[in-house]
């Protein structure tokens, strides 16, 4: 993380105090195709055709005869919404969860020699992304970070319903007896998350803190050093 992107994040966090906010992720697709041609039937003197010969609208009678172009590509390729494939079709697009799209919680696991597990779900009514990358983990006024627990990067995850997301933290990934004590942590959903939260745990030691990337299956995500 950078230095201005972690500044940010741990602003956000001190913003938090352990309370989660909730914000709905909601896709809007809308569009409106609307082909009016009175003026020819209202003005019989008129010498200007309201379509132009060879245009969309004269061959297809799609889209208006001003900009008709652009409407008539609209239609064609449903709305214009998603990503083209380059197969003449398009995918719908998802958005990015927030941290507040979700419903957090932890519980404290023994493999690995002890770990938390952060566990992710959408709230009612969300369906949003989880992206391909590392949780963004801090431990602490100093914004101490959890780095990779992983040599992979993961797969991207939509939440939605029933679907739950899990990722590993082993606070404590270095040996000896050294370290800081904490009782909480602080999520974002990568390090640009405007409102990260802060969950509290059990005490913990921290020191060279390790996080897994964002799995489907509990057992997938055991953060081993």
């Amino acid at each position: 993380m950078s230095g201005n992107r972690r500044k940010a994040f741990l602003v956000s966090a001190a913003l938090v105090g352990g309370a989660m906010l909730m914000t709905a992720c909601q896709d809007t697709d809308s569009d409106t195709a609307t082909g009016t041609d009175t003026g020819a039937a209202q003005s019989p003197s008129s010498t200007t055709p309201a379509t132009p010969t060879g245009s969309p609208t004269a061959a297809g009678g799609k889209g208006t005869a001003e900009g008709s172009d652009a409407t008539g590509e609209a239609t064609d390729d449903g709305a214009g919404s998603g990503v083209d494939t380059g197969n003449g079709e398009r995918e719908p697009v998802g958005q990015s969860c927030g941290a507040n799209d979700i419903s957090w919680s932890t519980r404290s696991e023994t493999q690995a020699g002890g770990y938390i597990l952060i566990i992710a779900k959408a709230k009612s009514g969300i369906t949003c992304d989880l992206p391909a990358a590392l949780p963004t983990v801090a431990f602490g006024s100093d914004g101490t970070e959890a780095g990779p627990a992983e040599q992979s990067v993961g797969t991207q995850i939509t939440l939605s319903g029933g679907t739950t997301a899990y990722a590993g933290v082993n606070p404590k990934s270095s040996g000896g007896d050294g370290g800081k004590e904490l009782n909480h942590i602080i999520v974002g959903v990568g390090d640009e998350d405007p409102n990260p939260v802060s969950l509290r745990v059990g005490t913990i030691i921290v020191d060279d803190p390790i996080v897994t990337n964002w799995h489907t299956v509990p057992a997938d995500a055991v953060p081993f050093s």
